[in-house]
């Protein structure tokens, strides 16, 4: 009885560890890494080997990577810390159990900001109808040869998605769409380099798509007007009949910012103030606001219709004006009245400067005229005096007075040496 006892529970000891390790052998095992396989340089990671059956042990492997880890060796509980990391850190990982079992898929851990940062930019802008599409585009001054994009959506699920290679300076561009809820998020691009491929550049600043036209569309209105006079505080007002609990204020397509549903209307609408301060011509353009929901945050309606805010002018005091509107009609008529006259009295000036400049060049003018007839005219009359030629050796100088012309005549004295000789002198 007793040896017949202990062979069937031999044998049954037997067939489980064959089970056992059948199992072991066949089953697949995971690894994954908290919270993100892209890891920040100088920060940790936790690497986890996941088994269907009881797994207290583990073996850590990196199949390729600069440098081997001597931190690796060894057998892990649970899971593993790896960090602060560098690029040595940055390379392909597996695990297995620590006496059977086959080894994980790779798990790929990327380290970044080993490189400055990219650029990303939405084309044709961050607002992308139902439907539509989106390109956005990754650039840098660095020479990478490949870009990756990432995608955040609203439940925080950080995924990769997509790569292009490039060549040098060649900017990569994505096509996102046609956009539905899902597409929308926030998104980064990463540079690398083809020697390290697991070596990536600090991701890019953030732009977040949004989706519009899932709902009706607001109301923009400006309290005390769309016409503002520099310094008067200018104050946007965006309502909706919609339960939407945020709004969202642009300009020109530039996000200003989001504000909380705060009241409600005369017409019990939900709304939202936007105070803009005092008011500048800076703050003139065409703005457009959106509502939202918290649980929903990429998700946005129709746009408004475009409300036109105009600053102009300037005002001594930062109270609105109580003038009445025909007062400020005629005065700004009176205005436009002087503004003429300035200009008239301009032009006449003008051409009274240039009237009296063209008259004395013609006085100029004619006396030089004048002064060249005399010059030639009257010399030659004056050339011959008592039958004598002018080029006599005798001198004629004309004296010309106002009214009488007179004549002097003179022999010119011949030059003399200034010590002479009385004495001959005798040449031999």
């Amino acid at each position: 009885m007793c040896p017949t006892l202990l062979s069937l529970l031999s044998l049954g000891f037997y067939v489980s560890l064959r089970n056992w390790a059948a199992v072991g052998e066949y089953e697949k095992l995971s690894l994954s890494a908290w919270p993100s396989p892209v890891v920040p340089l100088g920060q940790t990671v936790t690497l986890q080997c996941h088994s269907h059956s009881p797994l207290k042990r583990f073996r850590l492997f990196k199949r390729d990577g600069k440098r081997h880890l001597p931190e690796l060796q060894g057998d892990h509980f649970n899971n593993f810390t790896l960090g602060p990391v560098t690029g040595e850190h940055a390379g392909s990982y597996t695990c297995s159990e620590a006496y059977w079992s086959a080894p994980s898929d790779p798990l790929q851990i990327v380290v970044s900001g080993v490189f400055q940062k990219p650029s990303i930019s939405a084309h044709p802008g961050p607002l992308v109808q139902q439907g539509d599409n989106v390109t956005l585009r990754c650039h840098s001054l660095v020479m990478f040869d490949k870009f990756i994009l990432h995608h955040e959506n609203s439940t925080g699920h950080f995924q990769r998605h997509g790569e292009m290679l490039t060549g040098g300076y060649a900017p990569a561009d994505f096509s996102i769409g046609p956009m539905t809820l899902a597409s929308a998020g926030t998104y980064r691009c990463y540079g690398s380099l083809r020697r390290s491929p697991y070596e990536w550049s600090a991701p890019s600043d953030p732009v977040d798509i949004m989706i519009t036209g899932l709902s009706k569309k607001p109301s923009l209105s400006a309290q005390g007007g769309s016409m503002v006079r520099s310094g008067e505080n200018v104050t946007l007002v965006c309502s909706s009949e919609s339960a939407f609990d945020q709004f969202h204020l642009l300009r020109e397509g530039v996000n200003l910012g989001r504000h909380l549903a705060g009241g409600q209307s005369p017409c019990r609408a939900l709304q939202a103030e936007f105070p803009l301060g005092p008011g500048t011509p800076a703050h003139s353009g065409v703005y457009r606001c959106y509502g939202s929901f918290t649980c929903s945050p990429y998700s946005w309606s129709n746009s408004s219709d475009p409300l036109f805010l105009s600053v102009t002018g300037s005002t001594t005091s930062t109270c609105p004006s109580t003038m009445d509107p025909h007062t400020t009609e005629e005065a700004q008529l009176s205005q436009a009245h002087s503004s003429t006259w300035y200009i008239v009295l301009g032009l006449i000036i003008a051409f009274t400067s240039t009237s009296i400049l063209l008259a004395a060049l013609v006085c100029h003018w004619c006396s030089t005229q004048n002064h060249v007839a005399i010059m030639e005219g009257e010399p030659m009359e004056a050339r011959i005096v008592n039958g004598e030629d002018s080029a006599a050796e005798d001198v004629i100088y004309a004296h010309l007075d106002l009214r009488t012309l007179s004549e002097r005549r003179f022999t010119p004295t011949p030059l003399r040496p200034m010590h002479p000789s009385t004495e001959p002198i005798i040449y031999e």
